[in-house]
């Protein structure tokens, strides 16, 4: 759907001499508008017409046929002449004064001759000739010559070239053939090489002739300049045609053609596509002649004779050009161009002085005379007669245009004069030329704003608004009747608000030059010597004043009202009713009534408009404000920015309003409102007293008048008029455009703007009398106010507020009121105070601060009330006080635990406060095990106005570590005032509440101390043991309860078996879940209580916290620590069996676990009850265990003699080892000297700290390298605690009594003692109370265990050529020499300790001889099975578990040796044979290996557990070669092509080696 009445339109003009444009028109005007055309800009992109609408105009006649547009409203008669580009709905048959001056010529007679200015012709871009032609003879006879006189009278000539003139004026033509049924024409093909296509029957009759369309083209397309189709055709149907005009004779030989409905749509689109394209064309050469003359005389600016108003209408021309194509951007730019260029005009004219006569505009406005002059003699009482009145502003000279009373509410219209007449005459004002161009700005601005109305639809919201203003309600005015496809471009009604706030202010002052200039010029021309004080005559000024505001306000009204969509939604009014009974909770807020919802902060920027940049908006959300919810999809571009223009349009209207009544003595309420902080001093006037004689502008004024003149003459606005006929429609005014205002912001999302207007209204309530409706308006307003920075003001509004709350008896929210009323008061103290300390460079402004004298006093006022309240209030601690800072280290007390903080905390109240309690917390950073420690005051203090000291004690002693203050509690009076912060953040010197926050304690020495300890012994089949130690100090325990709990994930604490060791004291009750109990303890008294625990994972460490809590004579304390411990073995110890007949051989080997070597004092095997032990010669000292360097241990073990195996007999051994670290140790000896050191001196309460500080520096100092090093020599230096700064570890300990730092000393004390100890020597004897470690130690039951011995005969026969001693272990032999052995096999089951004697049954084994092939050749039994038989009952003793001669088994063999060398003995495999046995199970069992079987075989049988003790394991048979001479051959011929032996010959004896001449070589 298009938009109704549209402006976008060209004249195309239509010749029909045959009377058959009706038959067209039913076809043609429903495609109408053209679409989506593309027009290339010459100094720009592409641009893009949407619509295009076309007004079809008959040659000769005034009439015309458009576009299909919308019925026009019932109400308006269709020959209304109203102007069609004021940016109203344009009315059929609409003209316009200057437009129609090309068209008040009849067109049949003379051609109208054209204006010499071209922007004020109008004429046609397209001329169509209908052509009704039927048969191809009468094209012949007289439609080809009617159609070639057409074109010879209306078309240029082709070979002639167009002139200036009618490049203004081109169009382009066109000829369209109708073809009417029953017709020799409707039986023609569009072609003749169509015919046999579309008829199935081919013509006989003339088959090579054209057709008529053919012919057309043929004779007017000719024109080779002119390559565009001029000819169309259009077949009109049967149905389409009236039957009286239908012939009659149908043609005797048809020719069977009949054109498809697509053809005939093709056609229609045919002809659309020449009518855009032409269109265009003309178009194209307009612009371009108009762009060629506008540069033509653009450059001829500078020369004389240059008129700007013949300029102006050639260019606005070419924009209303632009215009009648749809392209209205482009228009648009024309005429800020030309804005522009008059402001230069103005600004030439103004500046030289000089009025040329071809640029020079009127200095003042005929009608605004006539008006200053008629309201002048109504202020003076006199009747003002002129007979050449005019009593609109702009109004027409035309009689019946327009009732005044419908006409003058709007001032901007671009028809309201005949303004280009007036400026083609150079008899235009400036005001009148600035009215005009901003006029066409609107109009064009709300066409691309798709904002249309009608004048009398403008004029109805205009009096509604009039008439909802002054009944105190704001209904919105209905918006424009739109269709409901189309939609307003929002951001072009913002832009139309913009441009209106500049335009405005400028034109104000325009119009007051304007009038001052009339009334001057008059009064010179009566010759008044007074007219030089026209300017300053208060009834002249009253005048103008009042023109002035009269005509801003109407122009605001009249844009408002056509900006107006409903689109923009705008919430409902919060005005409460007039009773003023409505209740606080019934007021809504504006964001919450907003649709569509709205939760974005973003700050809309608002541009130049005003001219003042706004604040950005605040992030404060007030009590019960909420944003509603997520963005709304539906919200649409540029809502927000017409929201802000519309307010500001409301803003500058009640602006008017507000100046307008101060005049009447009528205020918004602000100028009675007392700001709190202003001087209650008389303000100082500042005289110049070189002009003591001379009377200033306001004496002037009152000497001349007596008084200040006040009137409404010249006031036309009605609404102005009426609001200031009386107080109560002033207020109400003022109330509902702030109240607008207001809206619009809301919906804008400019939150200051919102409680600005917000705080006008509560303010104007307030001075009104309506304390409930302001009460309301304070609440929601107030805070944001002190969050923006404006304090004073803030305080002025808490201050009313409460009045209000007081008048309305509402106590808790008074309390509330003065409690913010106070803070921002000692907020504003504390800015002054940081403003008179702060540093400032050169001179600058006093800021103004609240007087404390106003305050004084409401603080005790607030506490009176607040004792009543049931509900303490909380507040924050910083809105009364600043500068809240540590002052001094903590206080440590002598005899007795427990510490001291002091406190500097500076009020801002101008009154003094009783604090009853006082409460500080100091907490340490994360993951610090002890998390927070309390400070309390010991009795009630007041607080002063300034600075005060607090002191504040607790019995949670000397937790070491460093903490920050994070909470503080005051309380007084059913008042607390709280501080919290969070432990860790950074400091902010400049703005955090707490300057100095750092408080670090360190554990004093004597005082009460818990440690824990791992147990030094350890049973590794029993859970590990830790010890808690308490050391009373110098406290005489009462009672103490010892709490323990694990802070190591996986650790639990066995505490049920907890029990005191070494210690006199015992536990006074039964331990319970974590927690002990303690009778008294003396001073110096150590209680050691040991319990065991258990951990899901091996940890390295564990860390159990202990809070104790305890009683003496002083009081109860409390102390915390969590301490860590390494629980990781310092050692490691694997062990090695060796099975023997009778013995087994355990080698244990000690290593370390870490770096630090061990110190092994001694060693045992505990014997159980059926093995026992031997140890060989044990060392003389202790064994240093290096890392690399472990220590073996080799035990025999054996079983007891006599001992039967019972079922509860002890079979694990235990290994026990005494040892210590020497880590341990030097830590240890680190420490006593610190000690020692510090015993007697000043600095031994800090003997603690200084360990707990270098111990650390120790384990993490000494490398492994220096442990071994220590551990060889047995000195350990201490030069590598030289290098560390300790002075930071001891930062915050405060001053000894000589001034210097704690830090200072203790370092220096460290360096000293450093120096005086380089090294320190450890001590070699054995530790009183060395580490014990208990490791249990099983005894692998085996089933039985095997010996095989391979035994040569004796005496080896020993070859001839052995070069070893017959007394040598290792026999030689010859290498394929036969050795005669014996296989010896025997076993015993003494080292079956699992199966009973009475379980055990006959066991067979098989054993097998194995040798690689290439070194011994095994002869004899190789392989046989033997049986071990089960023990016998009868048999005694020992011998029914091991073999005797007659079981054990002598297997003779034959072993050759294949090669020389030094050959080990062939191996033994011995295996179990069972019944379906598997050997792939077994797997093979190599020589001196021990195999197992696992799992149950076949039979039921358990497994057999076996080993073999292979006694030629390790021995080795010598084996020489005895050839002494060698013959070989190095040809080919040996086996496999290799050397081959000719000769060998044998030694002859053994003495010496082998000859250098034993081979021989043959080639």
């Amino acid at each position: 759907m298009e938009k109704p009445f549209s402006t976008s339109k060209v004249t195309v003009e239509y010749f029909d001499p045959h009377d058959v444009f009706k038959l067209l028109a039913p076809g043609l005007v429903p495609r109408l508008p053209l679409r989506n055309l593309h027009w290339q800009s010459h100094a720009g992109p592409l641009r893009s017409i949407d619509t295009l609408h076309i007004e079809l105009v008959p040659a000769g006649e005034k009439s015309s046929i458009t576009s299909p547009i919308s019925s026009p409203p019932p109400s308006q008669p269709l020959d209304r002449v109203v102007s069609r580009d004021d940016g109203f709905q344009t009315q059929i048959g609409a003209t316009l004064s200057s437009d129609a001056v090309d068209q008040t010529t009849n067109r049949n007679s003379t051609p109208a001759r054209r204006h010499q200015i071209p922007g004020l012709r109008r004429t046609p871009y397209l001329k169509v000739l209908l052509v009704r032609c039927d048969d191809n003879d009468s094209y012949k006879s007289h439609v080809r010559q009617e159609i070639r006189d057409w074109i010879k009278s209306n078309t240029p000539p082709s070979g002639s070239k167009r002139n200036t003139a009618e490049n203004h004026d081109a169009f382009e033509w066109l000829i369209v053939h109708l073809v009417i049924p029953n017709t020799a024409a409707a039986t023609q093909p569009r072609d003749s090489g169509s015919v046999s296509e579309k008829s199935s029957a081919t013509s006989r009759w003339r088959p090579g002739s054209s057709t008529l369309l053919e012919k057309m083209k043929s004779d007017f397309n000719t024109s080779s300049k002119s390559p565009a189709d001029r000819v169309a055709q259009i077949r009109i149907g049967v149905n389409d045609v009236p039957y009286d005009s239908l012939p009659r004779v149908v043609p005797a030989v048809p020719s069977g053609y009949t054109e498809t409905e697509q053809e005939t749509e093709n056609s229609w689109t045919d002809l659309v596509s020449k009518f855009r394209s032409l269109i265009l064309s003309s178009f194209d050469l307009r612009v371009s002649q108009y762009e060629d003359d506008i540069k033509e005389k653009d450059a001829q600016r500078s020369l004389p004779g240059w008129n700007f108003c013949t300029f102006f209408i050639l260019k606005e021309g070419l924009a209303r050009g632009f215009e009648s194509v749809g392209l209205v951007e482009d228009a648009l730019v024309g005429y800020d161009e030309l804005s522009v260029g008059l402001d230069m005009i103005v600004k030439d004219q103004a500046s030289t002085g000089s009025r040329s006569a071809a640029n020079a505009l009127l200095s003042y406005t005929e009608e605004l005379k006539h008006i200053a002059l008629k309201a002048r003699s109504a202020i003076a009482g006199a009747e003002y007669d002129d007979e050449d009145e005019l009593v609109d502003l702009q109004s027409s000279h035309a009689e019946g245009a327009q009732p005044q009373d419908s006409y003058d509410d709007i001032p901007i219209s671009s028809t309201k004069k005949p303004y280009r007449d007036m400026i083609v005459a150079n008899n235009v004002s400036v005001f009148d030329f600035r009215c005009y161009i901003f006029a066409r700005q609107i109009s064009l601005l709300l066409r691309l704003g798709n904002a249309w109305s009608t004048r009398e639809e403008l004029l109805a919201k205009l009096k509604e608004q009039q008439e909802s203003a002054l009944h105190g309600v704001a209904p919105r005015a209905p918006p424009p009747r739109q269709k409901e496809n189309e939609h307003e471009d929002l951001t072009m009604l913002a832009e139309i608000c913009r441009r209106t706030l500049e335009f405005v202010p400028a034109l104000s002052q325009v119009m007051r030059n304007d009038v001052f200039a009339a009334l001057s010029e008059m009064a010179k021309a009566d010759g008044d010597a007074a007219s030089a004080t026209a300017q300053v005559d208060p009834v002249i000024s009253e005048v103008v004043d009042n023109l002035v505001a009269s005509f801003a306000f109407s122009i605001a009204q009249q844009i408002l009202a056509q900006t107006s969509t409903k689109a923009l939604p705008i919430p409902e009014t919060v005005l409460t009713s007039p009773d003023g009974h409505e209740p606080k909770s019934a007021i809504p807020e504006p964001k919450t009534m907003m649709h569509p919802a709205r939760s974005s902060s973003l700050a809309i920027r608002t541009g130049g408009g005003a001219g003042v940049s706004r604040p950005p908006p605040s992030p404060n959300i007030f009590p019960g404000s909420q944003s509603g919810g997520p963005p709304s999809p539906f919200l649409k571009a540029g809502l927000e920015e017409l929201a802000a223009r519309r307010a500001e349009l409301y803003i500058l209207s009640r602006n008017i309003l507000a100046e307008c009544g101060k005049k009447r003595g009528w205020n918004d309420g602000w100028a009675n409102v007392s700001v709190v902080g202003e001087s209650t001093m008389v303000d100082m006037v500042e005289i110049d007293l070189g002009d003591e004689g001379k009377p200033t502008n306001n004496d002037e004024q009152i000497t001349a008048s007596g008084e200040p003149v006040v009137s409404i003459a010249g006031i036309d606005s009605k609404l102005l008029k009426t609001a200031l006929d009386n107080s109560n429609d002033f207020y109400r005014l003022y109330e509902t455009l702030t109240d607008k205002a207001l809206r619009h912001y809301t919906v804008a999302d400019h939150t200051h703007s919102v409680h600005t207007s917000m705080a006008d209204i509560a303010v104007l309530k307030y001075h009104l009398g309506d304390y409930s409706s302001a009460s309301g308006y304070f609440w929601r307003t107030t805070p944001f106010f002190g969050e923006s920075g404006w304090s004073l003001l803030e305080l002025s509004m808490l201050v009313m507020y409460s009045r209000c709350l007081e008048r309305l008896q509402r106590r808790e929210e008074y309390v509330k009121v003065m409690l913010k009323l106070l803070t921002k008061a000692a907020a504003a103290e504390r800015d002054r105070q940081e403003w008179k300390s702060a540093f400032r460079r050169g001179n600058k402004d006093d800021v103004d601060y609240p007087d404390n004298e106003a305050i004084k006093g409401f603080l005790d006022d607030l506490l009176a009330v607040t004792k009543t309240l049931p509900n303490e209030l909380r507040i924050p601690l910083s809105s009364f006080f600043s500068i809240v800072e540590v002052d001094g280290p903590p206080e440590y007390h002598q005899g007795r635990d427990g510490i001291s903080l002091n406190l500097k905390i500076n009020s801002l109240l101008v009154d003094s406060l009783k604090i009853d309690t006082a409460k500080v917390r100091i907490s340490a950073a994360a993951g610090r095990p002890v998390k927070e420690i309390w400070f309390e005051l010991a009795e009630p203090v007041t607080i002063k106005p300034g600075k005060n000291k607090l002191k504040l004690h607790s019995n949670q002693h000397a937790i070491p570590g460093s903490y920050e203050i994070d909470d503080i509690d005051l309380t007084g009076s059913n008042l607390r005032l709280h501080h919290g912060r969070e432990v860790g953040q950074p400091l902010d010197k400049t703005n955090d509440f707490i300057r100095c926050p750092n408080v670090v304690i360190y554990h004093r020495a004597d005082t009460l101390d818990v440690r824990l300890h791992a147990s030094r012994h350890i049973q590794l089949d029993r859970n590990n043991t830790v010890d808690i130690e308490l050391d009373s100090g110098w406290n005489n325990l009462i009672s103490a309860e010892v709490r323990v709990k694990a802070a190591t994930g996986g650790l639990r604490l066995i505490t049920s078996e907890a029990k005191c060791v070494g210690s006199p004291v015992d536990l006074s009750k039964p331990p319970e879940a974590g927690l002990f109990y303690l009778d008294s303890i003396p001073q110096n008294t150590k209680v050691r209580i040991r319990f065991p625990y258990t951990v899901e994972q091996e940890t390295p460490s564990i860390s159990v916290r202990i809070d104790v809590t305890y009683t003496t004579e002083h009081g109860t304390f409390f102390f915390s620590r969590t301490p860590v411990i390494r629980t990781a073995l310092a050692l490691g110890v694997n062990v090695q069996d060796i099975f023997k007949h009778e013995a087994l051989f355990s080698r244990f080997t000690v290593s370390t676990a870490d770096h630090s070597p061990l110190r092994l004092f001694k060693s045992e095997l505990v014997a159980s009850d059926i093995y026992d032990s031997d140890f060989g010669l044990p060392p003389s000292g202790p064994v240093v265990i290096f890392p690399r360097q472990p220590a073996s241990l080799l035990y025999k073990i054996f079983r007891k003699a006599g001992v039967k195996i019972g079922k509860k007999m002890q079979k694990t051994m235990y290994l026990r080892l005494l040892y210590s670290v020497l880590e341990d140790e030097i830590e240890s000896l680190i420490e006593d000297s610190l000690m020692a050191s510090l015993q007697d001196t000043p600095l031994h309460p800090f003997s603690r700290l200084l360990c707990s500080t270098v111990i650390p520096h120790v384990r993490h100092g000494l490398t492994g390298y220096d442990l071994e090093q220590a551990a060889l020599l047995r000195v350990i230096p201490t030069t590598f605690l030289s290098s560390v700064n300790w002075a930071r570890y001891f930062i915050g300990l405060g001053k000894t009594p000589n001034g210097t730092d704690y830090s200072q000393a203790l370092a220096s004390f460290l360096r000293t003692w450093q120096a005086e100890n380089p090294k320190l020597i450890l001590d070699t004897s054995v530790s009183a109370e060395p580490r014990s470690i208990l490791i249990p130690v099983d005894i692998p039951s085996l089933t039985i265990v095997h010996t095989a011995d391979i035994w040569l005969q004796q005496p080896v026969q020993q070859s001839p050529l052995s070069l070893s001693s017959s007394d040598s272990p290792t026999p030689t032999v010859c290498a394929n020499q036969l050795l005669p052995a014996i296989l010896h096999l025997k076993w015993t089951r003494i080292w079956d300790t699992t199966t009973p004697p009475s379980e055990q049954a006959d066991v067979e084994f098989s054993y097998e001889l194995t040798a690689p092939q290439d070194t011994w050749l095994v002869g004899g039994r190789r392989k046989g099975h033997f049986v071990i038989p089960a023990p016998q009952s009868s048999d005694d003793g020992e011998n029914r578990y091991s073999s005797t001669p007659d079981t054990e088994a002598e297997i003779p063999i034959l072993l050759i040796p294949l090669r020389e060398g030094w050959l080990p003995y062939p191996g033994v495999d011995i295996r179990e044979v069972r019944p379906y046995d598997d050997t792939a199970a077994n797997g093979n069992n190599p020589s001196g290996a021990t195999p197992v079987n696992h799992g149950n075989h076949g039979g039921g049988r358990s497994p057999v557990h076996f080993e073999t003790d292979f006694r030629n394991l390790g021995e080795t048979v010598r084996v020489v070669v005895d050839r002494a001479r060698v013959t070989l051959s190095l040809d080919a011929s040996g086996p496999g092509g290799g050397p081959l032996v000719l000769d060998m010959e044998r030694r002859a004896e053994g003495v010496g080696g082998v000859s250098g001449d034993g081979v021989r070589i043959v080639a």
